[in-house]
């Protein structure tokens, strides 16, 4: 475990798959109400824990949106980010391309520039404190409605220059892909760069209408493609980027355990697999964490892990150059260690 843990923590690596809203902690959540003066459900630190006991996505998301009443300010935004980029920063990580969820705030009356300047100042404090460059990518709330979608990006276009791209989350069954493919095109037009949340739950259908339709760069999650042969040979032909959160499958019990997670499947298969946490204030583990305890369970190789790391950057939304430089220290990190 020692070995590995520091094999695991100094190799460079890219987060592709974080919800900044997921990183709100307990002991966060207690802060920001008491300077908020806002009003918790909960009596203790200990009882929020004791609340994240899920069964499956819905259990999570409904106690998601009741602690993210408590951000109001671009303080609090800014102090949830830095939060955030401390941890990976300890755990190796040299970018992170992160979701945010402005209709979690706008339709609580946090007006759209609070939350987006409050994260662009985390940004930009990480970038110059922590040397941790990351990207926004806004995700439109797939339970809410296409028109509600169309709303959001137009609140967002004074900030394009700042927003990488596009993503779909939140309740995905009952919500495909399809239903917002206007608001992609759209999104499209503008040069944003497009994801989505398919395969998590939801059937592999979803992420056939992700690939077609929404015509995303990358898939988030994407596990149950592997129930369709052709759909995973066609994933590992055109190169798609899986952004894989194994702790998170765990706790919303996609897998029963994780000795039977499919990410070492993954790889062999071929497909780019990546390794990221989610929502991981909520489902036991930052970025290092899942890396460490997934490699464990699967008894990955080092020759995987750094495969898993090379294509964290590959994935990713960076320049070319950028992306060559970061596959670079990969490589003189592995000749050292």
């Amino acid at each position: 475990m020692g070995d590995l843990a520091a094999f695991v923590r100094g190799l460079p690596k890219a987060e592709l798959h974080l919800h900044i809203e997921g990183s709100l902690e307990p002991e966060q959540m207690f802060e920001f109400a008491r300077r908020n003066g806002v009003q918790l459900p909960f009596a203790s630190v200990e009882e929020v824990r004791a609340a994240y006991a899920f069964s499956n996505l819905q259990d999570f998301l409904d106690i998601y949106y009741q602690g993210a009443q408590v951000l109001l300010t671009t303080a609090d935004f800014h102090d949830l980010a830095m939060a955030y980029f401390r941890r990976i920063a300890a755990d190796g990580a040299r970018h992170a391309e992160i979701f945010f969820d402005p209709q979690t705030h706008t339709d609580r009356g946090v007006p759209f520039a609070v939350v987006i300047e409050g994260l662009l100042s985390g940004i930009d404090e990480a970038e110059q404190t922590l040397g941790v460059t990351s990207k926004l990518i806004l995700c439109f709330l797939r339970h809410l409605s296409e028109e509600a979608a169309f709303a959001t990006l137009e609140q967002a276009k004074p900030w394009l220059d700042r927003i990488a791209g596009v993503g779909l989350d939140s309740s995905e069954v009952g919500h495909p892909p399809a239903k917002f493919a206007r608001v992609f095109a759209a999104a499209r037009k503008l040069g944003l760069k497009v994801v989505a949340h398919a395969g998590e739950e939801g059937p592999p259908d979803y992420v056939y209408e992700a690939l077609d339709l929404l015509e995303v760069d990358r898939i988030d999650h994407g596990n149950r493609a592997l129930e369709d042969d052709a759909l995973t040979e066609r994933l590992v032909r055109e190169g798609m980027t899986l952004t894989v959160c194994p702790l998170s499958n765990l706790k919303l019990c996609v897998v029963g355990d994780l000795t039977a997670h499919p990410l070492k499947r993954m790889l062999r298969l071929g497909l780019r697999a990546t390794v990221n946490s989610d929502d991981p204030a909520y489902f036991g583990g930052y970025l290092g964490q899942n890396w460490i305890e997934t490699a464990e369970a699967l008894d990955l190789s080092r020759d995987e892990l750094i495969v898993l790391a090379k294509n964290s950057f590959t994935g990713s939304f960076l320049a070319p150059d950028e992306i060559a430089r970061h596959l670079a220290d990969i490589d003189a990190y592995v000749a050292a260690n």
